[in-house]
């Protein structure tokens, strides 16, 4: 994969927290913008630790049990998901993560320090691919885990609304896992807006321009389509690997702090550079959710009586998986 340049990128729009309050908020739009700082504002920012997380308790007192995800969802075959406690799992990376901190040299990553840094605005690049040859394919990851709902009080620990004003009906889920950690290729039909706490991410987005060159796959995601192109595994799919080079991307280092706006239908997947803990925010206006809202849970109601897409799907297993926890 070292002869392999892939889709061309730029970096994606860039605002500050206080620049962005200073033009009077966040407004509509349909391009993805990255807001530098937005989180460090909010109660999350000093209480969505991993240390501190790893302290919560159910009312009764008990550990927190969560269901994690078993490899890559988006792409490939479905691995059984793993029930196993939360805590012991937030303790390994915060080690982990102040292990890395102290040895991070900035050669690392799609696109590493000294190139990021470098890039001037409206800049042509192409990514280091060969970045994601040594990762694991069955690291498990916390994700989509709706701890909000377990945990209602925490909500305000997120102050949304200062980015996104205006009435939607909104959900979320947190992603915590260790670094090397891939979501795959795909679009979600709601607008997200992406708060990272903790740890550092690489995004990679492409406009619905791009659908030609994305592969859309068939497997069923509830509010996502998917691709079927795996960028772990480029080298293994040589059909695909030529046309997603036809795309044009935007790139976003998502830093610990940061804030970024997804549009709709917008194709993105995400590589974790560092353990991290991320918050999505889900929204959908009100004729989205009588309009889109509507659709995706028909789909999702007929893949549960088995009419549509059933046997390949995010949500239900299709192999066995093994039993490990963090690799390091």
């Amino acid at each position: 994969m070292t002869d392999y340049q892939g889709p061309a990128f730029q970096l994606v729009d860039t605002i500050t927290a206080e620049e962005l309050a200073s033009q009077g908020g966040f407004q509509p739009r349909t391009r993805p913008l990255l807001v530098k700082g937005a989180v460090k504002s909010w109660p999350a920012w000093n209480k969505w630790t991993f240390a501190k997380l790893a302290e919560l308790k159910r009312p009764d007192g008990s550990e927190v049990i969560s269901s994690f995800q078993n490899g890559l969802v988006e792409q490939g075959v479905t691995k059984e998901p793993l029930d196993l406690p939360v805590a012991p799992y937030l303790r390994e990376l915060d080690e982990l993560a102040h292990k890395i901190r102290a040895e991070w040299d900035g050669n690392t990553g799609l696109c590493p320090d000294r190139i990021w840094k470098s890039l001037k605005p409206g800049e042509r690049f192409h990514l280091n691919w060969a970045h994601l040859q040594s990762f694991i394919a069955n690291r498990i990851y916390l994700a989509q885990w709706d701890i909000l709902s377990e945990f209602p009080a925490m909500k305000q620990d997120f102050a949304i609304r200062t980015l996104w004003p205006g009435w939607r009906m909104t959900w979320q889920y947190v992603f915590i896992g260790p670094s090397n950690t891939v979501t795959g290729l795909h679009y979600d039909f709601p607008d997200n807006w992406f708060c990272q706490v903790a740890g550092v991410k690489e995004f990679l987005l492409f406009p619905p321009e791009n659908s030609p060159h994305m592969h859309r796959s068939k497997k069923f995601d509830w509010g996502a389509t998917l691709s079927d192109i795996n960028i772990s595994k480029l080298a293994e799919q040589p059909q695909l690997r030529a046309d997603f080079a036809k795309a044009n991307g935007l790139y976003a280092r998502v830093e610990a702090g940061d804030a970024l706006f997804v549009p709709k239908q917008t194709w993105h997947c995400v590589v974790a550079l560092e353990p991290s803990v991320s918050l999505a925010v889900f929204g959908l206006t009100l004729p989205e959710v009588l309009i889109g809202g509507g659709r995706a849970e028909l789909k999702a109601l007929l893949h549960r009586m088995h009419l549509y897409r059933w046997g390949n799907c995010t949500c239900h297993k299709m192999t066995a998986a093994p039993k490990t926890l963090v690799s390091k």
